[in-house]
C-alpha cells in the first residue's frame, strides 16, 4: 500500500515541480552515466594494454650479455660477458624452471628484395621454440621456422606481417623467393597480425625469421645478440632468472650476484607494474564518476527537504489521523529511492548505448573496447543504492520526528 500511495504522490510532486524535479534525476542520470561508462573505458583500457604488452610474448625474460661489476675468485671485475648459443644450450639441459629458451641473433637493417620491390628490414636468427614464445604465430595456411629446418640449415624465412603486405601485396606469399642480403630464402609462412606496444629490437610485423643455424652459416657469428626464456606456467621468474646467473657464473666464472653481469628485461615485472598501474587508474576514474553521482545525491537531498516544506501539513493531518513515524519515515524513503532508480536507470541506458556504438567507430586499438561487467554493474548499483538512501534519510527522520500539533501550526 506505502508504494501505491507513495508514487501517486510523486506524480503530484512532480506536476508541482517539473523543472526541479527533471534537474535532480539529471544529476543522478549524469552520476550514473559516468560510473558505468569510466568502468567500461577503465576495463577496455586496461585490457588493451595488458593485450599489447603480451604481444611481445608472455611469461618471458630477455637476457643480453654484460660487465662484472664484482671481484670473483681472484679475477677483477670489468670483464666482459659474451654468451654464445652453446651456453643457452648448456642452461636449457640443466633448467629447471625454463619451459622455452632460444639464442637470438639479429642483423640489422638488411637488404630485402621481391621482384621490383625492396625494402631494409632486420634479420633474426633463432631456434623453432621462439615463435610460441614472443607470440609470433603463422597465418593460417602457412607456418613457423620447425627443427628440421633448424637440423638441415634450410634457407627458409618467416616474415611478418606487415613486411608480407609491403612485399606482397594482397598475394600469397607461401612458397615465393625473396632476396635476403643478396641470397634467396622460400617463404615458408607469415606472422598472424597482433598487437605489440613493446619491443627491444624492432616490430615482429616488419622483421625475417630465419633458422639460427642458417643465419650461423651466412654469418659467421661466435656471440649471440641475446636469448629469450619462458618460465614454465607454474614456476617463478625470479628463480629461473636466479638459475641463468649461477649457470654461466660457474661457467664464465663471476659472482651469481652480480647483476652486472648479465642484463635481463623480466616482462613479468612490467607486466605486473602495468596491471597494478591501470588497476589504480580505473579505480581513480570511478572515483571521479563517484563523486558525480554524490553530487546528484546532495540535489535529491535539497529536493526532498522542498517537498518537506511544501507537504509539512499533509504530515501533521496524516499524523493526527494515527499515522505511524515509519510510515513517514518510509514514504520519502521510498519516493526518493524513486527518483534515484528512475535517473539510474536512464543513466544505465544512455551509457549503454554509447558502450554498444563506439566499437563502430573503430577507436579500439587506441582506447581498447569498452565492457561493462557483473562486477561493475553490481557495484553501481550498490553505490547508486546507497547514494539514494542516505539522500533521503535525512528529509525523512525530519517529516517523522515531527509533532502533529507543531506540523499544522508550521503550516
Amino acid at each position: 500500500m506505502i508504494p501505491l500511495v507513495t508514487i501517486k504522490q510523486f506524480l503530484n510532486d512532480l506536476r508541482r515541480q517539473k523543472l526541479r524535479t527533471a534537474m535532480t534525476m539529471f544529476g543522478i542520470f549524469w552520476g550514473t552515466c559516468s560510473i558505468v561508462l569510466l568502468f567500461a573505458f577503465g576495463t577496455g583500457l586496461t585490457e588493451a594494454q595488458l593485450k599489447s604488452m603480451r604481444g611481445m610474448g608472455e611469461n618471458i625474460a630477455i637476457f643480453w650479455g654484460g660487465i662484472t661489476a664484482k671481484e670473483f675468485e681472484g679475477l677483477p671485475n670489468g670483464r666482459s660477458i659474451r654468451p654464445t648459443a652453446d651456453d643457452v644450450r648448456l642452461i636449457k639441459s640443466k633448467t629447471q624452471h625454463f619451459q622455452r629458451l632460444s639464442p637470438e641473433y639479429i642483423k640489422y637493417n638488411t637488404n630485402i628484395r621481391y621482384g621490383k620491390q625492396e625494402t631494409v628490414r632486420n634479420v633474426h636468427g633463432i631456434w623453432p621454440e621462439y615463435g610460441p614464445m614472443r607470440n609470433v604465430n603463422p597465418k593460417w595456411g602457412s607456418r613457423f621456422i620447425n627443427d628440421r629446418d633448424e637440423a638441415e640449415k634450410r634457407r627458409v624465412c618467416f616474415i611478418g606481417n606487415l613486411l608480407k603486405d609491403d612485399l606482397f601485396g594482397e598475394a600469397d606469399c607461401v612458397g615465393e623467393e625473396i632476396l635476403v642480403n643478396g641470397m634467396p630464402f622460400t617463404v615458408i609462412g607469415s606472422m598472424k597480425e597482433k598487437q605489440q606496444n613493446s619491443s627491444y629490437s624492432s616490430r615482429d610485423s616488419r622483421s625475417v625469421f630465419i633458422p639460427l643455424s642458417t643465419f650461423e652459416a651466412m654469418y659467421s657469428r661466435r656471440y649471440i645478440n641475446n636469448f629469450v626464456g619462458q618460465c614454465k606456467p607454474t614456476g617463478s621468474m625470479k628463480l629461473a632468472r636466479r638459475e641463468v646467473y649461477e649457470i654461466l657464473g660457474a661457467k664464465y666464472r663471476f659472482d651469481p650476484d652480480d647483476r652486472e653481469a648479465m642484463a635481463v628485461w623480466d616482462t613479468t615485472e612490467a607486466f605486473a607494474f602495468l596491471k597494478n598501474f591501470f588497476l589504480a587508474f580505473s579505480m581513480f576514474l570511478v572515483g571521479i564518476g563517484v563523486a558525480t553521482l554524490i553530487t546528484g545525491g546532495i540535489g535529491v537531498t535539497n529536493i526532498m527537504n522542498v517537498v518537506l516544506e511544501e507537504r509539512t501539513k499533509e504530515i501533521g493531518i496524516k499524523m493526527a489521523m494515527g499515522a505511524r513515524k515509519s510510515f513517514i519515515l518510509w514514504q520519502f524513503v521510498f519516493e526518493t529511492l524513486l527518483i534515484t532508480s528512475i535517473g539510474g536507470i536512464f543513466g544505465f541506458l544512455f551509457a549503454w548505448g554509447i558502450i554498444a556504438v563506439f566499437p563502430y567507430l573503430n577507436l579500439s586499438d587506441f582506447v581498447g573496447t569498452p565492457r561493462v561487467d557483473l562486477v561493475a554493474s553490481m557495484a553501481t548499483i550498490a553505490i547508486l543504492g546507497m547514494v539514494g538512501f542516505v539522500a533521503g534519510i535525512f528529509p525523512a527522520r525530519r517529516a517523522a520526528n515531527l509533532q502533529p500539533v507543531q506540523a499544522l501550526k508550521l503550516f
